[in-house]
């Protein structure tokens, strides 16, 4: 009997000892070294590829080129501590769209099969006509574009608060904290997605603030004469007008107004402005009429940590770059997509689907000042901030800008909600 119980217990140490060694195997790999990484298109095992779809020539490029140089600057920074999770190296693949999305499309799918996901994808428009082929494809990109639209969206990364919220903030703002109670409010917005998008917001905040849009004149982009939406507007006695543009036009509606002696109170969803307008002939006209509402603070100001961050790793990697907002805005990107890879990496798996299921994961991530806070999370239940910056135009400062009211946060914002992109 003694000799069956020793056996027994013979027997029960031998298959203890075996399913340690096949759960050690399990846990550590073969060899005994970490489990393998799971990889898809764009990953080699050493270096992770990223997409960057953009306008690098045309008038759009004043924004997609500094855009471009704020992702650079972020990857070059986490390549300088070892990568992803500090061992995968970033790469970014970029390719010129000129900001058209019948071309934006083409280059999606030239180099799709070379990256790991797209870390900017630029225009509202563009993103749109890009969607269907990413969620067939199974593929997260970056938009460079505040479109609310995108929020809902699992197979997009977007950061910022959206367009929407930022009509929404600035016109409250004006209403409550300025001089804004009983005028006239109008809206001129550029003939696509990206003005719509705008437009949505100027009239979430009509029906929750309470005041009429009296007139909404649209434009196309390129449009070198705006003289007859102008004189409408002004007709129309619009005390104040949000303005959905890109700088090119931009530059010239300002331009158009200043001649006509058009003096509203101008404010600016935020990639209407570029630096070089408030260096410009227009620049007076500009400080007396005209607000941005953007994210984040004023290049320079090392009261908020990101923007001290951001300072430092620009000097380190791109000593050259002048001040510039879009710069800092594909340098969120650049932080979000990093966010991204690492959970990914955290999780095992650098494919297609390993990233979808990463995004899910992903949580909060925070841009330490340069924007609000966003959860991510699975898309029905994202969050993105609700807070806006409302600058001035100043010539005196880096890129043309002074604070006027740091991340303000209206009520109206918060209750904004937000829904799918009908494709």
């Amino acid at each position: 009997m003694k000799r069956v119980l020793w056996l027994v217990a013979l027997l029960a140490l031998v298959l203890a000892g075996c399913g340690g060694a096949a759960d050690e195997g399990e846990s550590e790999g073969e060899g005994g070294g970490e489990a393998e990484l799971q990889s898809g298109p764009g990953f080699d095992g050493t270096t992770i590829k990223l997409g960057v779809l953009t306008p690098l020539s045309g008038p759009v490029a004043v924004i997609g080129q500094p855009l471009t140089a704020g992702n650079q600057v972020y990857f070059d920074y986490v390549n300088s501590r070892g990568g992803i999770a500090g061992k995968y190296k970033v790469e970014l693949v970029q390719e010129d769209t000129q900001y058209s999305p019948p071309r934006t499309v083409q280059q999606y799918n030239k180099i799709k099969g070379d990256v790991v996901a797209f870390t900017q994808i630029l225009g509202t428009a563009p993103t749109l006509a890009t969607l269907p082929q990413l969620v067939q494809d199974n593929m997260i990109a970056a938009p460079a574009s505040l479109d609310a639209f995108w929020v809902r969206e699992p197979n997009l990364l977007p950061v910022g608060g959206p367009y929407q919220v930022q009509a929404i903030n600035a016109l409250d703002y004006y209403i409550n904290e300025a001089d804004g109670k009983g005028k006239n409010i109008c809206s001129f917005i550029q003939d696509d997605a990206y003005g719509e998008a705008g437009q949505s917001g100027v009239d979430y905040a009509a029906e929750n603030l309470g005041f009429e849009v009296v007139d909404t004149q649209k434009f196309k982009v390129g449009d070198k004469d705006v003289t007859g939406q102008v004189q409408r507007l002004q007709r129309s006695k619009c005390d104040a007008v949000f303005l959905v543009a890109t700088p090119t036009d931009a530059g010239t509606i300002w331009g158009t107004a200043a001649k006509l002696g058009f003096a509203p109170r101008w404010i600016g969803q935020s990639p209407s402005w570029i630096d070089e307008l408030g260096a410009s002939p227009l620049a007076e006209y500009l400080q007396q009429t005209t607000w941005i509402v953007a994210e984040g603070t004023e290049w320079g100001d090392d009261s908020v940590p990101g923007s001290k961050d951001l300072l430092a790793r620009v000097k380190e990697f791109k000593p050259d770059q002048d001040p510039d907002y879009y710069f800092s805005f594909g340098y969120l990107q650049g932080i979000a997509m990093t966010a991204l890879l690492e959970k990914a990496v955290e999780l095992g798996d650098l494919s297609r689907e390993g990233l979808m299921k990463a995004s899910e994961e992903l949580g909060t991530v925070s841009f330490d000042g340069l924007s609000g806070d966003y959860q991510y999370g699975p898309a029905e239940q994202r969050n993105p901030s609700r807070m806006s910056t409302i600058y001035e135009v100043d010539p005196e400062k880096p890129f043309g800008l002074g604070t006027l009211e740091y991340q303000y946060e209206s009520d109206a914002a918060k209750s904004f909600e937000f829904e799918k992109a009908d494709l």
